[in-house]
């Protein structure tokens, strides 16, 4: 009696440890099971923030270009306003350079023409004077 006491003990021992172990590969299996799916949960979450952090890098790329652009169109924009004023300035210039040299020639050619007036003034009169003189 005590024998077969002792091998139930012995298969209940041998069972304990048979579904211990059962329990303990169930177990690590599931723990297995559970890391496998945080691996894939962190890898997803890792991979949403890096093509989430790599859009917020093209975004704010993008919005550098951008305000380059719109500086340097206004620099260009500053420097052909400044281009067209010095033009502006230079033709003005040019034209009252152009008008003085005009003024000065007309009035070259004006004392010209009242030299010439007047010598042939003086001519005539001297012909009337003559003519007068030979009636």
């Amino acid at each position: 009696h005590e024998r077969e006491h002792d091998r139930e003990i012995s298969e209940l021992i041998t069972k304990h440890e048979e579904e211990k172990e059962k329990l303990r590969a169930e177990l690590n299996k599931e723990q297995q099971q559970l890391l496998d799916e945080l691996r894939q949960q962190m890898a997803a979450t890792h991979k949403a923030e890096m093509e989430q952090a790599q859009l917020q890098s093209q975004t704010l790329h993008s919005l550098e270009l951008e305000a380059l652009r719109l500086s340097l169109n206004n620099m260009h924009t500053s420097q052909l306003e400044l281009t067209q004023s010095n033009l502006r300035k230079e033709k003005e210039t040019a034209l009252v350079e152009l008008r003085e040299m005009l003024n000065d020639k007309r009035a070259q050619e004006v004392a010209i023409l009242q030299s010439r007036h007047q010598l042939e003034w003086e001519k005539v009169k001297e012909q009337c004077l003559k003519e007068k003189e030979d009636l």
